[in-house]
């Protein structure tokens, strides 16, 4: 079983392939593969980061039900 990455992986990954594309030194085969394996990463990057903000926006009350969170002005 492969080990998943983490999410700062992830993103240092990201990071990585961005700055070989803005270098303008990858061939355009390569270019297409580098772009194509970014986006992907960035889609997983953002829905890991909504994943974690919908947790994070959920609260227990007091008879151990979790509800959504909210600020009653």
């Amino acid at each position: 079983m492969a080990k998943e990455e983490k999410f700062e992986e992830k993103l240092n990954e990201l990071e990585k392939m961005v700055n070989e594309l803005e270098s303008g030194n990858v061939d355009l085969d390569d270019a297409i593969n580098k772009y194509t394996a970014a986006m992907k990463l960035a889609k997983e990057c953002s829905d890991k980061l909504k994943s974690a903000e919908e947790n994070v926006n959920k609260i227990l009350t007091e008879n151990g039900k979790e509800e959504d969170f909210k600020v009653e002005e």
